[in-house]
This record gives C-alpha cells, sequence and structure tokens, in this order.
C-alpha cells in the first residue's frame, strides 16, 4: 500500500511504495501531487497530538480483489443465462403412459409409469399442462417447468449482495489492518524518542546524587532517590525496546510481584492500604521480569487513580497447578459495562491527562509477549474494579 507520512509543515518524513520523482521533477512537486491524488479518493489520517499526517492509496490486494469480484459476477451471468437456457419439457400422449418427446429431463426419472406418473404431476403443480393435437397422433399433452435460468436468476440479487457484503468485509478488514500498522510504527517511534529524551536528564539526575553525596546529604534520602533513578532507567529501557523482541527468561513471577508490590508501597497515596495476597513460590514462568513490572505498576497507578488517592487496593498472585494469575482489586469508582468493553483500545481513556495507552501496551505485553491473558474480571460502579492476568507455565 504507497504511504506518505508528513509532518505539520508538510514535509514527508516517512514514505513506502512510493516511486521517486521523475528526472527535472522536485520531491517536493513529486510528493504533493501524490498527495493530492491519495486525497481525492482516500480522506488523510491526522495525529494532532503529533502533527502529522498518513496519506494513503487503494493496495494491489484490494485492487485485485474488486477485480476477481467483477469476474465472479460476470461468470455467474455467463453460467445461469447463457449457458442454461433448457426448459424442462414433457410430451406424453392421451392415455398419459408413454412419453413421445423430453427435454432436460433425465430419462431415469420416467423410464416407468410410476415414476413417470410422479414427475407429470409434480410439473402440473408448478405450471398447467397445454394440450395439444397432432394430426394423425391424436391429443397429447405438454408439461414443463420453469426454466433453469429463471429459477437461478430468482436467487441472483441474494448472490450479488452476499458477494458484496463479503468484499466490503475483506476490504475493512484490510484497510483495518494496514491502518493498524501505521499507528503501530508511530507509536513506536514515539516511544523510542522519548526514551532518548529521558537519556539526558537521567545522567544528569545520577551526577547529581554524586555530587549530594559528597556533600554529606542524608544516606536515606539519596538511597529512596537512588531508586527512583534507576527506576526511570529502567521506564527509559523499556521505551526503546518497545517494537523490538522481548527476551524472555526463567523467572520466579511470585518475587516480580513481591518486588514491585513493594516499590509500588511508599510512592501511593498514605491513605490507600496496600494489601499482598501471595501465595507460595511453587513454580516458574518464561517472562520479562521489567516488562511484567510495568504492567503491574501501570495496573496499580490505575488502581489508585480510580480510588481518587484513598481505599484499599490489595494484589493477589497465585498457583494453581501450571496456572498463574495475578489480581488487581480496588474499591473505588469502578466502571460501566460500556466503558470495560473499550479499556483495552488504544487511544481510549477516561481521565483528562494521558494518552490511552497504559493499558492497551498492557495487553499486549501481556498476551503477545507472554502467551497469557488480561481481562477485567470484575467491575461495579461505586464499588470497584477488579483486573486479572493469567499465564500458563
Amino acid at each position: 500500500m504507497p504511504v506518505l507520512i508528513t509532518n505539520a509543515r508538510g514535509d514527508v518524513i516517512y514514505k513506502v511504495n512510493v516511486d521517486p520523482p521523475p528526472t527535472g521533477v522536485s520531491e517536493r512537486d513529486h510528493y504533493d501531487n501524490i498527495r493530492r491524488t491519495q486525497m481525492s479518493r482516500n480522506p488523510p489520517i491526522r495525529f494532532e497530538e503529533v502533527g502529522q499526517t498518513i496519506y494513503y492509496a487503494e493496495s494491489v490486494r484490494l485492487r485485485k480483489l474488486r477485480e476477481a469480484m467483477d469476474e465472479l459476477i460476470e461468470s455467474f451471468i455467463s453460467e445461469t443465462v447463457i449457458n442454461s437456457a433448457s426448459v424442462p419439457v414433457l410430451l406424453i400422449d392421451s392415455s398419459a403412459t408413454r412419453v413421445v418427446k423430453s427435454q432436460g429431463i433425465d430419462s431415469l426419472q420416467v423410464n416407468t409409469p410410476e415414476k413417470l406418473r410422479a414427475r407429470y404431476t409434480a410439473m402440473a403443480e408448478d405450471n398447467p399442462p397445454i394440450p395439444v393435437y397432432l394430426p394423425g397422433e391424436g391429443w397429447h399433452v405438454v408439461f414443463y417447468e420453469e426454466s433453469a435460468v429463471l429459477t437461478q436468476l430468482k436467487y441472483f440479487p441474494v448472490v450479488q449482495l452476499l458477494l458484496i457484503a463479503a468484499f466490503l468485509l475483506v476490504a475493512y478488514l484490510v484497510f483495518s489492518a494496514s491502518r493498524r500498522a501505521e499507528q503501530n510504527r508511530v507509536w513506536v517511534g514515539m516511544a523510542k524518542e522519548t526514551a532518548h529524551q529521558l537519556g539526558t536528564p537521567l545522567s544528569s539526575l545520577m551526577a547529581w546524587s554524586g555530587l549530594l553525596s559528597s556533600k554529606g546529604v542524608a544516606e536515606e534520602a539519596l538511597h529512596e532517590m537512588d531508586k527512583d533513578i534507576a527506576r526511570l532507567q529502567v521506564v527509559a529501557e523499556r521505551f526503546s525496546k518497545i517494537g523490538s523482541e522481548a527476551t524472555l527468561t526463567e523467572e520466579n513471577p511470585i518475587s516480580v510481584v513481591r518486588e514491585t508490590v513493594e516499590y509500588m508501597r511508599s510512592r501511593v497515596s498514605k491513605h490507600v492500604e496496600v494489601i499482598p495476597e501471595l501465595g507460595p513460590e511453587v513454580g516458574s514462568l518464561q517472562l520479562s521480569r521489567s516488562l511484567l513490572s510495568w504492567v503491574l505498576e501501570n495496573l496499580i497507578r490505575n488502581a489508585v487513580d480510580a480510588m481518587d488517592g484513598e481505599g484499599v487496593l490489595t494484589v493477589r498472585a497465585h498457583w494453581k497447578e501450571a496456572t498463574f494469575s495475578i489480581e488487581v482489586e480496588d474499591n473505588g469508582k469502578g466502571m460501566s459495562k460500556a466503558v470495560a468493553k473499550k479499556v483495552f483500545a488504544p487511544g481510549f481513556t477516561t481521565k483528562s491527562r494521558g494518552w490511552g495507552l497504559g493499558l492497551s501496551l498492557a495487553k499486549r505485553i501481556v498476551e503477545e509477549v507472554h502467551g497469557g491473558h488480561i481481562h477485567v474480571a470484575y467491575t461495579e460502579l461505586n464499588k470497584g474494579t477488579c483486573f486479572r492476568m493469567v499465564f500458563q507455565a
């Protein structure tokens, strides 16, 4: 699919499947012509937050799909109208026991008096028979049915609608997949740029920490500050790895949950009671320690926000045979059923700030990276919410 991505000034910052400008034509004019052509056929996709616009044209696959549908309809018309023009006809004598002539009827269907009687009785129910006098032969009767053409044409509108519906469905799926792929590339680029921008202030913070240590600042305060700096380094590392294949190692998931809860306990409101309910450490999982910890942090922060900084937060983690599950439950304001269905959609948020990417990324980390499953296990307005993650060993 030909794609152009431009910034707020109209400069092309990314292109794929786009021919280079011909000799003597400037890149600006060439890409402007392509943009105008693409806009006339498909509405551009705009990302106002980052000031970028995506222009795209119809893919080769979509065009071939449309051509295949046209050929299928033409073939249907040809087969039903041109090649099936015979009308089933049966000419019998006045005694109704002998077939004088037949067309479009299998001889095995009328080779006995009983079969013949059943056949012409059925034909007479569809259309009234026509008596015919043949000189020297006497009276005969003509039985007939509707032609295969008329019978099949009855279903042609239905077939046509089904073909159109199938075409529209496939076209929608192709377009949605391509749009999601482009959106993912934009998010990955933004994440990597964020990690890059975090690098400079992190280096400065580490230097300031060393300076404060030499000045004799309280060791306890410096220790907590160093823990937060180390956490920021982990966050920057996570952002830089978005879009790359994660490395999984054999880990004890209970210890990951315990360390994350202990870290977050001192960094949430003092009016939030954090209750860890952790089972015995009886198994291990193939996981990315930093990514799973980030998912758990995100769920804990969301739970604290939902309680407006005051309430009870329960984190459960336990094994049941070969299944490991983690639950984060709060007694906050809860969600409606409609909101609960959309919480994992990219860009969806109920907060006044934020991009709505936290739960979307959490779902990708749990399901695509770790092969697990995350869902809203329980939610009720003004009573609370429980998120559950399930992994198989």
